[in-house]
């Protein structure tokens, strides 16, 4: 563990939906289960150590069953309790707001920004047309299961004026007359890879692609995926309702918008389409990390244990966030998805033999994302392992993290 993770003292975990929780705390915390005492409080949970009060507030609807906390089996220097949960069946599963996939609507104005700088890209766009793309699997599945050749298959679905068209992790839209002040497009570089493939005459080389970054601050934001075309990525750029000026809400910082995004879509794509795993790939094709989601019904808090601290539930989620500060009154426990994940990268992986396996099974659903973000994310998914107990960092082959909604 990272020297942040070994100052943690204590992570809770509550399950809204199996209504039961897991608490560990370590053994410079308490040194057997008679020094901890777990009650319920008001909206609250009460843990009580040698070294103060912890208090950790919780969501409406959820409460402890007083007197359910039990002792678990001990694991090295960590001590464990089980506890059950009061939920109200009205309660919401997540909290979260959604990705920008859900929020797009026909007929409402929105603005375009660069989220690293925050410079508008895009004019304000009034759709007339919101519609999702083809599933990225649809061409297997066709070759699998129908007769007849998938009709779409050497054709690309463009956007018409006024239309906004949505992938797993991109919006495609036309470009508008604006572009040229706000963005810069450049073909991409020839890699060695590329001038072996076309020496080879492969039947499929690797194309040059237009890439397109922000002219303020030369962030990517996608490509132009034909004259007129822009494929925006979704962990690149914010959309916002217009409000009629150019002022708006600053971005959250940068791993907790990426981290907030992808756990927005794995939650949307396991409800809509019942896939769990995913394949995060670059642009060409490769995987770069398995990810597995286990469950979105987390509530998370890490934080020191010293008298009178208040829980985070961010404080094991990102690199920004390990430590928990102290507050004067306590904070909501945060919500998240869990997560198994392997890195795909030969140096970082020493299974390829579950790379294969995932490789070749249509149940995993590819999830494309430029480069630098698959690297950004997987650092996102190592931070939070670190700053996990030792108990929990991992699960058979896979590592575990929390990502934040």
């Amino acid at each position: 563990m990272g020297e942040n993770a070994k100052g943690a003292g204590v992570f809770l975990e509550l399950r809204k939906r199996l209504q039961s929780g897991l608490l560990v705390l370590w053994r410079d915390v308490a040194k057997s289960y008679a020094e901890v005492r777990v009650t319920g409080g008001d909206s609250s949970l009460h843990i009580r150590t040698p070294r103060g009060l912890l208090i950790v507030e919780l969501p409406a609807g959820v409460s402890l069953v007083e007197g359910s906390c039990r002792e678990a089996p001990e694991r090295g220097d960590e001590i464990h309790f089980r506890m059950r949960l009061n939920v109200d069946q009205h309660t919401d599963d997540t909290g979260a707001l959604g990705s920008v996939m859900e929020r797009l609507q026909v007929r409402e104005s929105y603005s375009f920004h660069c989220q690293s700088c925050g410079t508008r890209v895009l004019e304000e766009r009034v759709f007339k047309r919101v519609l999702p793309l083809p599933n990225c699997n649809w061409s297997s599945l066709v070759d699998d299961w129908c007769c007849h050749p998938d009709p779409f298959a050497n054709l690309k679905l463009l956007p018409r004026a006024e239309d906004c068209l949505l992938g797993d992790t991109h919006l495609l839209v036309p470009l508008d007359r604006g572009c040229e002040e706000t963005l810069t497009q450049e073909l991409s570089p020839i890699t060695n890879k590329m001038a072996e493939g076309q020496n080879q005459d492969t039947p499929k080389p690797n194309r040059r692609r237009t890439l397109v970054s922000c002219k303020s601050c030369t962030a990517g934001l996608g490509e132009a995926v034909a004259p007129g075309t822009l494929k925006l990525y979704i962990t690149e750029v914010t959309v916002r309702p217009s409000v009629g000026d150019s002022q708006f809400d600053t971005s959250p910082d940068r791993s907790l918008f990426l981290e907030q995004t992808i756990a927005a879509r794995l939650v949307e794509l396991s409800s809509s389409q019942s896939v769990f795993r995913f394949s995060i790939q670059a642009s060409d094709g490769k995987a770069f990390i398995l990810l597995w989601l286990l469950n979105s019904d987390s509530l998370i808090a890490s934080f020191s244990a010293t008298p009178s601290s208040t829980v985070r539930g961010d404080a094991v989620t990102s690199p920004g966030h390990r430590q928990c500060s102290e507050h004067q009154s306590p904070t909501e426990a945060g919500s998240a998805v869990k997560v198994l994940y392997l890195p795909c990268s030969p140096s970082a992986s020493t299974h390829q033999d579950v790379v294969d396996t995932w490789e070749k099974d249509i149940g995993v659903h590819p999830l494309e994302l430029p480069l630098t973000t698959c690297q950004e994310l997987l650092s996102v998914l190592t931070a939070s392992t670190s700053c996990l107990p030792p108990s929990l960092h991992s699960m058979n082959s896979y590592q575990v993290a929390y990502m934040r909604l």
